[in-house]
């Protein structure tokens, strides 16, 4: 009888430490190094930019991800307030890049090569 109560116990201790877990394995350190690991190859390869702008570019991209995600899933704003909200954030994520410093050609080909990915995530 122990056994059955300690088995349950722990079954229901596990789904509930599960449910606890936010989405995206929770860690924002670990959500960015998988991002970097993942996206890094590619952002080189299409952008041209070097590895050090490449690991300044992630970062600021990042923090833009982190800091729009609240904005896209406020119920209580209009369109229009996140769209407005969304481009001072956007314009923010511009002047960061521009600060590494990026060219203007370069800036471009970052924002190309996020539209993309977005336009692939959308697809699947």
């Amino acid at each position: 009888m122990k056994s059955i109560l300690s088995t349950m116990f722990a079954m229901v201790a596990l789904v509930f430490s599960l449910q606890a877990q936010p989405p995206g394995g929770g860690d924002p350190e670990a959500m960015r190094a998988r991002m970097k690991e993942r996206v890094k190859p590619m952002l080189l390869e299409k952008t041209k930019v070097s590895d050090a702008e490449a690991d300044k570019i992630l970062d600021i991209n990042f923090d833009f991800q982190m800091k729009s995600r609240p904005i896209r899933m406020d119920q209580s704003l209009s369109d229009d307030e996140k769209k407005a909200k969304m481009k001072e954030l956007q314009d923010a994520r511009d002047k960061s890049l521009k600060a590494i410093p990026l060219t203007d050609e370069k800036v471009k080909a970052v924002n190309d090569f996020y539209d993309e990915m977005r336009k692939q995530m959308q697809q699947q």
